[in-house]
């Protein structure tokens, strides 16, 4: 409570010195936000799982841009809160779903309420520009156009506690700024015209001797040509002298006496008179007047505003959610989303699963996936790249991400647990700056979600160990995995190409299996993006190579390097250097054999493929003899 109370004083005095004291009469109290009972999600599972920027830094392509269906400006910032901090209580979510479902099953409603919200400004800026000195007359008639149009949604938000004496603030907010500002009022004080003609009587006054003044001057000029007998005077104005009686030099013999020369021009002079002063003091202390009074009544009016903040802010915040609430809803109508069910038994349970960002950026129609996951348990995706091992793994966390803001997912049918947690290792990071590889920044971000995760995480692996030597990153993948399953024991989905892993579904039970399925036809493969139980069989990782452009050479030589690797099984319990050597002296052994004989060739082959490991002494010895006599 007391460093709470210190935080409080410490921002007060920061924005009492940044700003003035105005800011401070529109703060006089925090909202606290407690960390409990939210979805925690840090900056870089924010950035793996693209919530607000794509991998390139832009906004679309990213879970914010798609689900963004607001129509106000406070009700886009209301939703990305709410993807930055998720709900984790069971309780709240089913309050927001709730709302949700409302609309979501009163389509004709929720077109109206859209319809309604499109005109409506941003409350919020425009309640927080009060305490700035540029606000403006016209910041102030489009508050009262936005509290007017928010008053007509009350009757459609019925069940979001709105309180009746808010209400009543709001609309003599409303009123009172109808009352005291022109319709179209300019956006500063320079010229007058900001306040009501009826308002004020001291100011209408003043704008009438205002306005009546160039009828003074006018019949002051017509009186001062006749008396003097010169057709061509005029009374003009500048900034320079103010008022001023001009007559040309062919009537300087009938100026008169009183007339007091002012300035000489070439074919005139400029004359000035005590009348004429008097008269000029007058009109411009009027308008003075006026300008100082408007203003005066405008600032008074903001105070008066000022303090009715606190309801109309509590207002803004129902509208903002209204905002939201019709989104979710209007996006579950357009894209066949589904409201999920939620549990506190840890089951994972998703039917004809969708990514909602792919769904909508691709032309042609998603493969939609059944993934379950029990109390505990942990999938292990194996296969190849682009077979769309991590887009799976994507879609679950973004499905209950938007399941714990209230909203719908892209399923048919969704049960979904609660999780306090959600950990992401996916892709390449470098922080070169920072003197950081992408295997330590790996590193780095295995061992926070290691330290922090629990059994209401949900962890997200993709290919974990490849940025060093295969031995030390399969070791480390299956530690981190065994450690995952046996002793925190939350969901986990793990993606690798290390399918030497897979055997740990016969030690850890509450591992599972899975890949990605493929299909080969004439040496071509095609990916059909399809979970199918069972570890992958081939890792078709020359094929995904040759599909991506790769030249003919490279890969014809991948290809023989891999039959090599695969022929000898002696070379998989080798050391990593040691590998390398062998495949050296079996390329030179099999460039020796390219001018071999057709007997020889298959003698060679023969040789290559025999395991002498696996034969009694004495039919090694047989073996060998046979080979003799073929020579």
């Amino acid at each position: 409570w007391q460093n709470t109370e210190l935080s409080q004083q410490k921002i007060m005095a920061y924005l009492k010195y940044m700003h003035n004291d105005s800011l401070l009469e529109i703060i006089d109290s925090f909202e606290e936000r407690s960390l409990t009972k939210k979805m925690h999600l840090s900056p870089t599972v924010i950035r793996h799982l693209e919530i607000f920027k794509n991998y390139r830094g832009g906004q679309e392509g990213s879970l914010f841009y798609y689900l963004n269906r607001c129509k106000t400006s406070s009700g886009a910032r209301l939703l990305k809160s709410w993807l930055q901090l998720p709900l984790a209580d069971l309780k709240t979510i089913y309050k927001r779903q709730q709302q949700v479902t409302k609309w979501h099953n009163n389509s004709s409603d929720l077109k109206e309420l859209r319809k309604i919200l499109s005109g409506m400004g941003d409350v919020e800026r425009r309640l927080g520009k009060l305490s700035n000195p540029n606000c403006n007359p016209l910041d102030l008639v489009s508050l009262a156009d936005s509290l007017q149009t928010g008053l007509m949604l009350l009757p459609l938000c019925k069940d979001l506690n709105v309180k009746n004496s808010d209400v009543e603030v709001a609309q003599g907010v409303e009123v009172k700024i109808r009352q005291t500002i022109a319709d179209e009022p300019p956006t500063n004080f320079k010229n007058g015209g900001v306040i009501r003609k009826g308002f004020s009587e001291a100011l209408d006054e003043l704008i009438s001797y205002a306005e009546n003044s160039q009828k003074l001057i006018l019949n002051m000029e017509a009186r001062e040509r006749e008396q003097t007998g010169i057709p061509s005077l005029k009374i003009r104005y500048n900034n320079i002298f103010g008022y001023y009686i001009e007559v040309t030099k062919t009537h300087n013999d009938k100026v008169p006496d009183h007339y007091k020369r002012k300035q000489t021009l070439t074919n005139a002079e400029r004359y000035l008179t005590q009348e004429l002063q008097e008269v000029e003091e007058k009109v411009l202390s009027s308008r003075t007047k006026r300008l100082e009074l408007e203003e005066k009544i405008f600032r008074a009016l903001v105070q008066e505003i000022i303090q009715s903040l606190h309801p109309l802010m509590r207002l803004a915040k129902v509208w903002a959610e209204l905002d939201v609430y019709s989104s979710l809803a209007w996006l579950a109508l357009e894209r066949n989303y589904v409201c999920p069910q939620l549990n506190e038994k840890n089951i994972l349970d998703l039917k004809s699963s969708r990514h909602p960002v792919v769904e909508q950026s691709v032309d042609r129609p998603f493969v939609s996936n059944d993934i379950y996951l029990g109390p505990e348990e942990c999938l292990l995706l194996t296969g190849p790249n682009m077979a769309g091992k991590s887009t799976l793994m994507r879609q679950v966390a973004l499905a209950s991400i938007m399941a714990q803001i209230g909203g719908f997912v892209a399923a048919s049918a969704a049960n979904l647990p609660i999780y306090e947690h959600i950990f992401t290792r996916i892709g390449a990071s470098d922080f070169l700056s920072e003197g950081l590889s992408t295997f330590m920044v790996e590193m780095q971000e295995t061992s926070e979600m290691l330290r922090q995760a629990s059994s209401c995480s949900l962890v997200i692996l993709d290919e974990v160990g490849r940025g060093t030597s295969t031995y030390d990153g399969m070791s480390l993948a299956q530690a981190i995995l065994e450690h995952l399953s046996a002793d925190i024991k939350c969901h986990t989905f793990f993606a690798t190409h290390y399918h030497e892993l897979t055997h740990l579904s016969r030690k850890f039970p509450n591992i599972k299996n899975a890949h990605m399925s493929i299909k080969e036809e004439s040496g071509e493969i095609h990916f059909l993006h399809t979970l199918v139980p069972g570890p992958a069989n081939k890792s078709y990782g020359i094929q995904v190579a040759r599909l991506a452009g790769l030249p003919t050479k490279v890969t014809k030589r991948a290809a023989k390097v891999l039959s090599q690797l695969e022929l000898d099984p002696q070379l998989a319990t080798q050391t990593q250097m040691s590998l390398l050597e062998n495949i050296s002296q079996m390329d030179d052994v099999t460039e020796m054999d390219s001018g071999l004989s057709d007997d020889l060739k298959n003698l060679f082959e023969e040789i290559k493929s025999t395991s002498i490991q696996q034969m009694t002494p004495l039919e090694a010895l047989n073996v060998i003899a046979s080979w003799q006599s073929r020579l």
